[in-house]
């Protein structure tokens, strides 16, 4: 008791000694993903103990668990931009000094969409390679542990298999379902000619499994050691190795193994993110306290959380799942101080954003009317697309994004110039239907898209008809929509002035039924402010590329955009 006693007074007295050197206290906000944050506290906690300070004056380190996607929602909303399934940010909340999401992916995501977004250090704090998790039995029939699987072996048993049940996480919320989603996109795209269908099948699969939350999809494996709970259970999903560390340590009914497929995927890398604003006492603070993350006291003390140091090995007390490699998983990836960069493996937020725009291309139900521009300057050749039309372009991306598509979408099309019938400038070639009774019928009506000689571009004429007839059969639970291709501005001088169609489009628009009004602009003679002015009415966005040849692209991140909500 004595010696309890003396021990207590000494650290008490420590404790008085620290505060009384310390001038004042600065305090540093410190938002982190959950599974890391008891980890960070421990740090933080004994770095105060230890008179954790910026020259004399005491640093209080406040750390908060929060998931990365709330964060992001913040940062986004400060700098007036959304990422794609994130969301907007609650009223009250607040970004901190630093932040340590899982991975470096969602800096990436908010660098390329605002270039004023430039965090400091970004240095990996910790790392949990991203795993296929799936029930021992299952992974047993698979030749686990002894057999070395592959993500194009995975991507053969999802697309033409009928023993594994997938699921994920969504991925525009979920690092570590991101991170299998690219490597099954990386798999897919090594199938030659037959990439885009490889790629959607798996899409489309995963997609009858993915859950919004992870705790949700976790709840979803065996609940029961019966061969029938297991038959009908989820089999097999990307995680990371300190979820199935986690969900072991509950002592389920049928333990989860941990197969680390090769290629290697993209690991949760916990990088140590200043963000910008911070000033100067501030940013010394974070520079010391992630000091004190590089010691082995930090690494032992990340291995109790089930992760590992930023290098791929573990310290102790790290319950390594069964033939767990060390070192494992991938280099961190990277944010430049310009706020752009490139991740592992030579990925970059081009890969990043594309390979989202599918996703939620394929994924989620709408309803969506396509108008195409055939006025005479869609004949204007494409350099380079080997000098194919605006028009060819065009059509072809049409093509690919209808093979995207599943028949659950409702789709149709129409073209415009001026004076397509009468004076008339549209025409309509496929009502909207769903795709399951007229798939064919629109791939065939792709011939129709033929541009008018001499026609012009009667754009607001037939904005406004395109969205009133998305009005009129509106559908709840889907996005209603009508996207417009288009490489001009508005040439019709009998039709509506963009004064009127604003007003029209003013009076018919229904908070209980809205409609997004979606532009691709084709080439250099698209006004973005012309269109602008149009969907800061309607709600949508405008995507435009001067390059022709690219419309592929903007046209996956035109038909991912989605509202927060879906009525």
């Amino acid at each position: 008791m004595a010696l309890v006693v003396v021990g207590v007074g000494g650290w008490l007295g420590y404790q008085r000694l620290v505060a009384a050197s310390c001038s004042g206290e600065l305090p540093l906000t410190l938002a982190a993903s959950p599974e890391i944050a008891p980890a960070l506290q421990a740090a933080a906690d004994q770095w105060r103990t230890e008179g954790g300070s910026v020259g004399d004056t005491c640093v209080a380190v406040d750390i908060t668990a929060t998931d990365p996607v709330d964060v992001a929602a913040v940062v986004a909303g400060q700098h007036g931009v959304a990422l794609a399934g994130v969301g907007q940010a609650s009223g009250t909340a607040v970004a901190p000094d630093v932040w340590v999401p899982d991975s470096s992916t969602w800096l990436l995501r908010l660098s390329s969409l605002a270039p004023g977004f430039a965090p400091e250090n970004n240095k990996s704090v910790a790392r949990s390679p991203v795993v296929v998790a799936m029930p021992e039995p299952v992974a047993a029939n698979l030749g686990w542990p002894n057999q070395q699987l592959t993500w194009t072996d995975l991507l053969q048993q999802i697309t033409t298999g009928t023993q594994l049940r997938t699921g994920i996480v969504e991925p525009t919320r979920d690092a570590a379902g991101l991170s299998g989603l690219l490597a099954l996109g990386e798999a897919a795209g090594e199938a030659g000619e037959n990439a885009q269908q490889a790629t959607t099948a798996a899409l489309r699969t995963l997609a009858t499994g993915r859950s919004a939350l992870r705790d949700d999809l976790l709840a979803r494996f065996p609940r029961s050691a019966d061969p029938a709970s297991i038959a009908s259970s989820l089999s097999a999903a990307a995680l990371s190795e300190e979820d199935v560390i986690e969900y072991n340590a509950t002592q389920p009914p049928i333990s989860l193994a941990a197969l680390y497929l090769e290629p290697a995927p993209m690991s949760l890398d916990y990088p140590y993110a200043l963000l910008p604003g911070a000033d100067p006492a501030k940013s010394a603070a974070a520079a010391n306290f992630f000091a004190v993350l590089g010691g082995v006291l930090f690494r032992d003390q990340l291995g109790a959380q089930g992760l590992r140091a930023p290098d791929g090995t573990w310290g102790t007390g790290f319950s390594a799942p069964q033939g767990a490699p060390s070192p494992a998983g991938t280099a961190q990836a990277t944010v430049s101080p310009d706020g752009g960069g490139t991740a592992a493996g030579g990925l970059d937020p081009v890969v990043i954003d594309r390979t989202l725009a599918t996703w939620t291309a394929v994924t989620l139900p709408a309803r969506m009317l396509a108008v195409i521009d055939v006025s005479g300057s869609m004949l204007e050749p494409v350099p380079t697309a080997n000098n194919a039309s605006r028009a060819d372009v065009t059509r072809e991306a049409a093509r690919r994004g209808l093979a995207l598509f599943d028949d659950s979408w409702a789709v149709g099309l129409w073209i415009f110039s001026t004076e397509l019938e009468g004076a008339q400038d549209w025409r309509e070639l496929v009502p909207i239907a769903p795709l399951s009774s007229q798939r064919d019928a629109l791939e065939d009506s792709l011939v129709e898209v033929v541009p008018k000689r001499n026609g012009n571009t009667g754009l607001y004429d037939t904005t406004l008809a395109g969205y009133l007839a998305v009005q009129e059969e509106w559908a709840a639970g889907r996005v209603n929509s009508v996207v417009i291709f288009t490489d001009g501005r508005n040439e019709d001088d009998n039709g509506l002035t963009r004064e009127q169609l604003l007003a029209e489009l003013a009076d018919a628009a229904d908070p209980q039924r809205p409609i997004q009004v979606i532009f691709v602009g084709i080439g250099d003679g698209v006004s973005q402010e012309e269109l602008e002015s149009i969907t800061n009415t309607t709600g949508g966005g405008v995507f435009v590329t001067e390059d022709p040849a690219n419309i592929g692209d903007i046209l996956l991140k035109a038909i991912a955009l989605r509202p927060t909500t879906v009525r």
